[in-house]
């Protein structure tokens, strides 16, 4: 019994104090049944922290006492009593209390308890209830399901007040089961998570060439995947190797693929040291990850779709490739009204020179003019092409490609997390990083020389075009800048915009006169020039209003680096697509377009030096690398096997070495391994 002058404190008041949280078993106390309540202790810093405590009722007697027993987490079990209310007492580190409430007891309701511990092949669901109903046919329902899967249901009489179901493991997948009660009504009463371990995981198991490796010495692994009945499997992996003791904050039961994916993803909160429930050398594994559904479980299906067999909606499709959707639309961006055929041609250079690589590729839009390429592979950045067709024409055919829509970056200051650590490992990392800190200072002191004030002095840059052999035109037009519209050529566009150009006629039978140029008073032709090569009037003709992009005049003494041809004077024009910097991807015929799409990241290759060749001069200095090799890329082959090399440091420390990765369809596994440097 609770001692009146004995000093608590409201959980308002506890800030530095832990936070706990109270969840019966299923959802409800229930009034007259044996339940179980599970709880969660968090501290200040996120994470779960250890706590003790009793229950009291509403008389102030002591019920049942309590202790967390993993990450702040327990359970205890009694039977609550109708009218009574109940409140836990968590013991604080200054011997005092804070209370916490416990949830209300219902007088009439249902109680579901799970037990996926004591058979190994089935899932014994326990249910009892106090419910009535006028209907003597009314039942509760049992309804198991696994990512929105139904699995198994059961139907429990109401006149049975106490049911057994026996579900068998071996019809769910593997992963988070959701156990849900339903009255007579379909309403959801009670709900309980449970985890389905098949141990259905890819094996890896990491081999090094020898126990024991020298400093500097070539390490040899070999890498086996298979499955739980020892038969290989071809998986993708990644690898990566560190220094023990230079990383002692590296957490063993940190986040990993099979962590991630059969376990995080499916629950609210963070998951804290999710491969500890992965790992087979914790006994306890399987009763601490049920202890850990029991508190940090989330309903994420509205029931009524689910029984009415309504499956979610898809948001976002599975994606096996890259993707490329757009639309084709008129000008005023009208639906072009019908189906429109289109090429793709996707072009890059190839890795190993300049020799580029094309995919071709055919479809039709729909009706409404969308389209879309599905399942592409490409590394780096690629140019698509793609044109068009609709009938004999497709000047009226306008083509888009839809944004990617990347995650918006938000500054998000991280809270305050104290990381705990051994005082004697924290003093030996900070001494050898001390001691490798003071060789590398010392390195560059022989090797680096502190300049003096240096003053840097430049001219303005200036950018040249080769295209032309003059410094200043007379005059310039610049095309990008006027609306060409409807102008056949490019004398149309210059002739009422640059003072004393004079053009008499039309077409090929247009005559142009410069005034001002030194034709010795008759009327010679200027000299024609696209993008540096002298032409004649037809050639300059020729040349689409569209790709021109600025045309300059030259007069007198401007012109006459182009000698006694240019008497005359001259007319420079310069195209787009002469120009050093065009690109394709701004200019496209009416009815095509150009674009370039960046693809998934090229494999980068983690530098490692190379001891079994001879350095560089000045290259050989100590080798204190804390990660010492990384690689996202080991496939296995149909063996199941794989080898990886990499060069230890200068360090006589344990190397740690973890792989992770999955097969074809999703299958995570992950090895790990510690090899000895003496």
């Amino acid at each position: 019994v609770l001692q009146p002058n004995e000093p608590t404190a409201s959980v308002a008041s506890s800030i530095s104090k832990a936070d706990v949280q109270f969840m019966p078993e299923g959802g409800h106390l229930v009034a007259g049944f044996d339940g179980r309540v599970a709880f969660k202790a968090v501290g200040a810093n996120g994470c779960g922290q250890t706590v003790e405590g009793f229950v009291l009722n509403s008389q102030k007697d002591t019920v049942i006492g309590f202790a967390s027993t993993h990450l702040g987490m327990g359970t205890f079990g009694f039977k609550p009593e109708a009218g009574q209310t109940y409140t836990a007492f968590v013991k604080q580190t200054n011997g005092g209390f804070t209370t916490y409430p416990l949830p209300a007891v219902l007088p009439q309701g249902a109680v579901l308890q799970a037990d996926n511990l004591s058979n190994k092949d089935n899932l014994k669901v326990y249910v009892q209830h106090n419910r009535t109903s006028a209907d003597p046919n009314a039942t509760l329902t049992l309804l198991a399901q696994t990512r929105g899967q139904v699995i198994q249901a059961a139907k429990i009489p109401l006149s049975r007040k106490t049911g057994v179901v026996q579900l068998p493991k071996k019809q769910f997948p593997e992963g988070i089961a959701q156990l849900t009660l339903f009255d007579e009504t379909n309403q959801p009463v009670c709900e309980r998570l449970v985890f389905i371990d098949h141990n259905d995981r890819i094996n890896v198991r990491i081999e090094p060439s020898k126990a024991t490796y020298h400093p500097r010495q070539k390490v040899e692994l070999t890498i086996t995947t298979t499955d739980a009945d020892g038969k290989p499997l071809i998986a993708n992996l990644s690898l990566a190797a560190v220094d023990d003791r230079l990383s002692p904050n590296l957490d063993s039961n940190r986040a990993t693929i099979t962590s991630h994916l059969l376990l995080s993803s499916d629950l609210t909160g963070t998951v804290e040291q999710p491969a500890y429930y992965f790992d087979p050398l914790n006994t306890d594994r399987a009763a601490k990850l049920d202890l850990l559904l029991m508190t940090q479980g989330w309903r994420r299906f509205v029931w009524s779709d689910v029984l009415a067999g309504t499956p979610p909606p898809i948001r976002f499709p599975v994606e096996r490739g890259l993707s490329l959707t757009g639309q084709v639309r008129k000008p005023n961006q009208k639906d072009i009204g019908g189906v429109v055929k289109l090429n793709f041609i996707l072009t890059k250079k190839d890795t190993t020179g300049t020799t580029p690589r094309r995919l071709f590729l055919m479809g039709d839009t729909d009706e409404q003019g969308n389209f879309g390429a599905f399942d592409l592979d490409f590394t780096d950045t690629t140019t698509v092409l793609i044109q068009g067709t609709k009938g004999r024409a497709n000047r009226d055919l306008v083509i888009s490609l839809d944004q990617l829509l990347t995650p918006r970056v938000t500054l998000v200051q991280p809270p305050y997390n104290p990381v705990e650590f051994n005082a004697d490992e924290y003093a030996e990392f900070i001494r050898r990083t001390d001691e490798y800190m003071a060789i590398e200072r010392q390195i560059r002191n022989n090797r680096e020389v502190l300049l003096k004030a240096v003053t840097v002095k430049a001219k303005k840059y200036v950018e040249t075009d080769s295209r032309k052999i003059y410094s200043n035109p007379d005059a310039t037009v610049k095309f990008d800048q006027l609306n060409t519209s409807g102008r056949q050529n490019i004398l149309e566009v210059i002739q009422s915009r640059i003072a004393g150009v004079q053009v008499t006629g039309s077409g090929f039978s247009a005559k142009v006169q410069i005034r001002g140029a030194a034709n010795f008073g008759g009327a010679i032709e200027p000299l024609f020039v696209i993008d540096g090569m002298p032409t004649d009037l037809q050639g300059a003709l020729s040349i689409s209003v569209q790709d021109v992009d600025l045309v300059d005049v030259l007069k007198g003494a401007s012109a006459a680096i182009y000698g006694s041809r240019a008497a005359g004077g001259v007319i420079s024009i310069l195209t787009k697509r002469g120009s050093p910097n065009y690109e394709a991807t701004k200019e496209a015929a009416p009815g095509t377009l150009v674009a370039k799409l960046p693809g998934y990241l090229p494999v980068k290759e983690f530098y490692a030096p190379r001891y079994d060749q001879k350095l560089p001069d000045g290259a050989d200095k100590p080798d204190y690398r804390t990660t010492l090799f990384w690689t996202p890329a080991i496939q296995t082959g149909a063996d199941g096997k794989a080898t990886v090399s990499f060069f230890t440091s200068d360090a006589r420390n344990p190397v740690r070495i973890q792989v992770e990765g999955a097969n074809i369809i999703g299958m995570p596994g992950v090895g790990k391994q510690t090899v000895r440097v003496e």
